[in-house]
């Protein structure tokens, strides 16, 4: 089989900014069929309801290309790492049920780009921390690790198809 290149790259403006702007959530399976087109997910069949996470700082995505010649093998790992200042009750509670499930994740950065992860399996909390700091200026949140494998990288996600809960389904840990 011949894995043949398709094209080159010039390099672009001095544009791009790096941070993740808000962070998405919905039930494993919960997609239905996806309509992909030239590595951008256009259409979802089912209308997942969408959970939104605003974050700012230190939350970040990271995808690892793992591939083995030996084994003739590649897949994508995709490590996000989502931070939540203020503890609250009902924060937590959510966070408890992020971790026992294996959800879908899409990541909305600070260039206007979606991406999701966990297409196909789903993504896992791998770790994470609550924590209240020692010094005045530490962070007194939670942090978590989501990991995801899957055989390709995360797709582009059409921002016209995340349909997510309305502002009142999200928690106000100052209120």
């Amino acid at each position: 089989m011949a894995c043949s290149l398709t094209s080159g790259r010039k390099v672009p403006c001095k544009s791009a900014v790096g941070g993740i702007k808000n962070i998405f959530f919905t039930d494993y399976d919960n997609l239905g069929e996806t309509t992909i087109v030239a590595g951008e997910i256009t259409e979802f069949s089912s209308t997942p309801g969408w959970y939104k996470f605003e974050v700012k700082g230190s939350s970040s995505l990271e995808t690892a290309i793992n591939s083995s010649r030996e084994n003739g093998t590649t897949f994508y790992e995709s490590t996000l790492t989502m931070s939540l200042t203020f503890q609250d009750k009902a924060t937590q509670e959510q966070l408890k049920l992020i971790a026992h499930a294996r959800p879908h994740v899409i990541v909305e950065d600070y260039n206007g780009n979606f991406f999701i992860l966990g297409l196909e399996h789903g993504a896992e909390v791998t770790g994470g921390s609550i924590t209240t700091g020692a010094a005045m200026g530490d962070l007194s949140g939670y942090s978590l690790t989501i990991v995801a494998q899957e055989t390709a990288p995360p797709y582009f996600v059409a921002s016209n198809v995340i349909e997510y809960y309305p502002e009142e389904t999200q928690i106000d840990p100052t209120a």
